[in-house]
């Protein structure tokens, strides 16, 4: 037996199945219901995009993640769920025949020896991240040490309080970032002032759920186990991304309003109230999907002897 993050991992032959069999008809039809809702999910993005239009909130999971809409509404079964008379995927990446069978399958063992080293990462931090407690002190200030004592801003947006009161409630605050991909946005007036700094190599053992970010990258790591994720669940991770998205830009110090957007005004007690209640939310909706992922990724596979 095998382990990641103290969670016992039985190992197996990394043989494609049997984790469940659906004729064409079946997952045909799955296949057809995930492309409407993926569909659906990007429909405001592909239309803002045939306009040649920005959103400052919503673009951010196409932009930062560089995942398009097509790649969205692609189904999948999930590692080891064999689909029969499916030929057309025969060519597809990780699929694999079933033993005794031409019917296909999403192949675990194949994805792992190709990418050993992103397989350990992402279930490292899929399971390392769900055993942990969470961290509800931060209040989203992350965005606001990304604008810390500088005119330069990522956003073309003007800032709710003004540069002085941005300034002020950083200031006021204390920054608590446990996330690589915030904190290496913060502006070297910011830096010092975190109590941490994590780093690339650090993020495996500073990862915990109640980051926002972690919360998002939870779509970022299903998009990269490719077939092995069931398409239903990888768009559930992607709704919760985009819900995330949202809490991230309402807590932000930016005047949104021209996007109907209502600030989280998280330098007050109520907001840092409300923020920390619907944090917790998300955090219990995120460790959810990692453990729904790693059941449906299934055991570590056996190594090449």
């Amino acid at each position: 037996m095998t382990s990641v993050a103290g969670m016992p991992v039985m190992p197996d032959s990394g043989a494609p199945g049997p984790r469940g069999r659906l004729d064409r008809a079946a997952w045909t039809e799955r296949a057809e219901a995930h492309a409407a809702r993926a569909d659906a999910l990007t429909a405001e993005h592909r239309a803002r995009q045939a306009r040649r239009e920005k959103h400052p909130v919503h673009d951010f999971l196409f932009t930062y993640y560089g995942y398009k809409p097509g790649q969205l509404r692609r189904w999948h079964p999930g590692a080891g769920v064999t689909l029969e008379d499916a030929p057309e995927r025969a060519a597809w990446r990780w699929y694999s025949p079933a033993p005794g069978s031409e019917a296909l399958a999403p192949d675990a063992a194949a994805y792992a020896a190709e990418k050993p080293e992103l397989a350990r990462l992402v279930r490292l931090m899929l399971a390392r991240t769900a055993a942990r407690p969470g961290q509800f002190g931060c209040f989203g200030l992350h965005e606001w040490a990304m604008v810390y004592r500088t005119p330069e801003h990522r956003h073309e947006v003007p800032l709710r309080l003004g540069q002085a009161g941005t300034d002020a409630v950083v200031e006021q605050g204390e920054l608590r970032c446990t996330h690589i991909d915030a904190y290496r946005f913060f502006t070297p007036e910011a830096v010092p002032r975190n109590r941490l700094a994590p780093t690339r190599e650090s993020q495996p053992h500073l990862e915990q759920p109640g980051c926002l970010h972690a919360g998002m990258d939870v779509y970022k790591w299903a998009m990269k186990l490719g077939p092995l994720v069931p398409g239903e669940l990888l768009l559930d991770a992607f709704e919760l991304a985009r819900d995330i998205r949202i809490l991230d830009m309402e807590a932000a110090p930016y005047d949104l309003s021209d996007w109907g957007v209502e600030p989280v005004r998280i330098e007050t007690a109520e907001g840092k109230a409300e923020y920390v209640r619907r944090q917790r939310g998300f955090a219990e909706r995120g460790n959810d999907l990692r453990m729904r992922i790693l059941d449906a990724w299934g055991p570590a596979p056996l190594p090449a002897s």
